[in-house]
């Protein structure tokens, strides 16, 4: 895989931007796609259908096509693979490809993962990595993406039905309009019962063509996402970008070793002394070897030590002597061992804190030498896995008929889902006080002040002098006593002791006008107001 020759550019996106990039590589090579799509499909369309127009079963073609459609999509992910990391391959070879160019993988896309949902991205993966650990490999490029890929299949199925109706729409466009419903039972009888052979292959020319325009984008897009995911995980942009900075460096590195030597002047030679201690070092060393012993609290020097370095590279003997370097006992002492060492020493394996200590249990064999018999027959691994893949695929099946059927009953649930949310609250009502009026004499004539302040465009101050004059009436005639700041329940329990039945409906009604006016803020009407007025002072005795 040759990164320089990148003909995009790699950069971590999102997965729908890596989508788009993979359709976009469609469009570019287009002409490379769809000359060897027209070439390899077409040969096969019309064998197919020639022998299902032989066994007299027509439709069969189509669900043959539909079927082979990774064999097909093998031929969108040769080129843009190829283009990616180089020129286009040619129709001839893309042709020439086709014969064994992953046909070992086919198998499993012809069979259990023909339905996957992610067949898009997983394609890539086996086609042009190979190798063993196949599933590991589509569990971790994969990671993160199958819900886009899943999204993928959808739309790209949702807009093959789309082109189909819609060419069956641009068909009966021609129909005239005065012939419509006419036609529309024709065509409808025509499909639905028994229907001619060529109505069916006409059919199955539809389908293929269709999928002709949508499979190579379907398959591109998930090329987008396999080459977004490899970016991220094995840092293809990092390593393109850490390329292009050797290449620069590396121009401007000749350039300037070309430059010191052109400028580099040679001149005498003059030793550089050895650091001191290191030729006597080296004496000392070659003493002790002599005598036996192993010198000890001191730095040893190689043979290559005792030489000075030159300027100009050269090197020649040093006659410069030093004084030796002091050793271990000279700088430290004598260290006296201390007895207690040893026993502090094992008293910190016991230290919890040191050394925490943990107890496991776990199952053993009564007999470990017994061996273990195990059946490897490969036919039962197989079958095991056939029937792993069936319930992985099945339980994806099931979900979408769920949501299918959600979706489908979203009238029933939906306003059910909808009593949850917590209503609305709408601004309460700021409380209008009134200033403190009962400490103020009733007028003499309660009834002309109330219509005078009605008339005023004062109505809550009117209501709010009958009920006062109500309650003084009500209080005088009975004789309770009223804490002050009553309310309106306490004065209507208090009303209970009226004699007469119309006197407490009378002050029921007026506590009842006066609550909707100070709380709800519906006032009575004109008519109301002056009924009020009239059973009030007739009950109350209220002058005119």
């Amino acid at each position: 895989m040759r990164l320089d020759d990148l003909s995009v550019e790699l950069r971590p996106r999102t997965a729908w931007e890596a989508v788009e990039l993979g359709t976009a590589l469609v469009r570019r090579h287009a002409r490379a796609i769809w000359g060897p799509w027209l070439v390899l499909t077409l040969p096969v369309f019309v064998l197919v259908n020639a022998v299902a127009w032989g066994l007299d079963k027509v439709w069969l073609a189509a669900v043959v096509m539909w079927w082979l459609k990774p064999v097909f999509d093998r031929i969108p992910l040769y080129v843009i693979s190829r283009a990616v990391f180089g020129p286009a391959p040619s129709a001839r070879e893309t042709r020439a490809a086709m014969r064994g160019w992953g046909l070992r993988s086919m198998a499993g896309y012809l069979g259990w993962r023909r339905l996957s949902p992610v067949r898009s991205l997983y394609l890539p993966i086996d086609l042009l990595e190979g190798g063993p650990r196949a599933a590991q490999r589509r569990r971790v490029v994969g990671g993160g993406v199958h819900g886009t890929a899943a999204l993928l299949t959808l739309v790209c199925a949702n807009f093959e039905l789309v082109l189909v109706f819609a060419t069956y729409a641009l068909a009966l466009l021609f129909v005239p309009v005065e012939l419509m419903s006419e036609s529309m039972r024709a065509a409808w009888d025509l499909i639905s019962r028994e229907p001619p052979r060529w109505v069916q292959l006409l059919g199955n020319l539809l389908a293929w063509s269709v999928t002709s325009v949508i499979e190579p984008f379907y398959v591109g897009a998930g090329f987008g996402l396999y080459l977004d995911r490899r970016t991220r995980i094995e840092a293809w942009d990092v390593e393109i970008a850490f390329r292009r900075l050797r290449t620069r460096l590396g121009g401007a590195g000749a350039a300037v070793l070309l430059a010191a030597l052109a400028l580099a002047v040679p001149g005498q030679s003059r030793a550089c002394p050895l650091p001191p201690g290191v030729a006597a070092a080296a004496a000392q060393a070659a003493q002790a070897e002599q005598a036996g012993e192993e010198p000890r609290g001191q730095c040893t020097a190689s043979a290559a030590d005792s030489f000075d370095y030159a300027e100009g590279g050269e090197a020649r003997d040093s006659d410069q002597t030093t004084a030796p370097m002091p050793g271990l006992l000279e700088i430290f002492g004598q260290v006296e061992n201390d007895p207690r060492f040893p026993e502090a020493v094992a008293r910190t394996e016991d230290d919890p804190r040191l050394h925490p200590k943990q107890t496991l249990s776990e199952w053993v064999r009564r007999n470990p030498e017994e061996a273990v018999r195990r059946d490897d027959s490969p036919w039962l691994r197989n079958l095991a896995a056939v029937f792993a893949s069936i319930a992985k695929y099945s339980l994806w099946i099931l979900l979408g008929i769920l949501l299918i059927l959600l979706f489908l009953s979203r009238r029933t649930w939906l306003p059910w889902l909808r009593g949850f949310a917590p209503a609305p609250r709408t601004p309460s009502t700021p409380i209008v006080q009134d200033d403190q009026t009962e400490a103020l004499p009733l007028p003499a004539d309660v009834i002309g002040h109330a219509r005078r302040l009605w008339a005023g465009g004062q109505s809550r101050a009117a209501l709010a002098l009958l009920y006062r004059a109500s309650v003084a009436s009500m209080v005088e005639r009975t004789g309770v006593l009223l804490v002050p700041g009553a309310t309106e329940a306490q004065c209507l329990r208090a009303a209970r002791a009226l004699g007469d039945a119309q006197d407490r409906a009378a002050f029921s009604r007026m506590v009842n006008v006066w609550q909707y006016a100070a709380y709800a803020e519906r006032l009575p009407g004109e008519d109301d107001f002056e009924s009020l007025l009239a059973m009030l002072g007739q009950r109350f005795g209220w002058a005119p």
